[in-house]
């Protein structure tokens, strides 16, 4: 089973288009229920609207909560939030956020509050730039790091993460990443998993991978890349192309 993770970033604006987008994707999650779990993480503005009308098999998502639950966070979610809307699972870490100053503790945090509202959390890494002697790795380790040594090892299988390399994101992006990097980064994130826990607990870990994918590159990141589903992002605005 693929699970194919929609990020809707700051879209769509108005709440009507946001239900009439979601609709659509409902009539694609339940055609293709047999082999691809579809969610759609949305802005926390529409996420009492859209939990009225999105039903199995299509699941609703949040993009990103306070990593603490201080009440004194104006303009800030909590887990328990958007878990109350219906969320069940939520994006943390995403390059976007990291960028506007979200750390590793915060995603570590943010991890733990989520999964105590019994939320998925989908949990992005990736490193900013690529250099001969693969120090890139480092980053990547430290991010991974960060969320699993915060989580006892039971509950580590209920993680999702989602390698997105930062330079292969956006209309900046420097280029595509190829499916032998998906597959190598992706063997790297099981690796770090099963020395912080087992090799059956690494195994049981979902890991997407989402940067400038797309209906033409996306078979060959789960075919040859390894990876157990997909997060694209602006595309999934495009129910035909999503």
């Amino acid at each position: 089973m693929v699970l194919l993770v929609g990020n809707w970033k700051m879209a769509p604006e108005k709440a009507k288009d946001a239900l009439s987008l979601a609709k659509k994707v409902q009539v694609l999650a339940r055609t293709h229920k047999k082999n691809i779990k579809m969610v759609i993480c949305v802005p926390g503005v529409h996420l009492s609207a859209l939990s009225k009308v999105v039903k199995a098999p299509l699941s609703l998502g949040g993009q990103g909560i306070s990593p603490s639950n201080e009440i004194a966070q104006t303009g800030r979610e909590s887990a328990g939030m958007i878990a109350s809307y219906g969320a069940s699972y939520c994006i943390v870490g995403h390059s976007e956020s990291r960028a506007r100053g979200e750390s590793d503790t915060d995603v570590a945090h943010a991890t733990q509050l989520l999964l105590q509202k019994k939320v998925t959390p989908i949990v992005c890494i990736g490193e900013k730039e690529r250099d001969a002697h693969g120090w890139y790795l480092s980053s990547v380790k430290s991010q991974v790091e960060a969320v699993i040594g915060a989580l006892p090892k039971q509950l580590l299988k209920k993680l999702v993460f989602a390698y997105e390399p930062v330079w292969a994101i956006g209309k900046d992006a420097l280029r595509e990443a190829t499916a032998v990097e998906c597959r190598e980064m992706i063997i790297f994130i099981r690796k770090i998993i099963a020395d912080a826990s087992d090799e059956k607990v690494a195994k049981a870990v979902s890991i997407l991978y989402g940067g400038s994918v797309d209906e033409n590159n996306g078979a060959s990141f789960i075919d040859q890349g390894e990876a157990d589903g997909l997060l694209p992002g602006r595309l999934s605005l495009d129910p035909k192309r999503f």
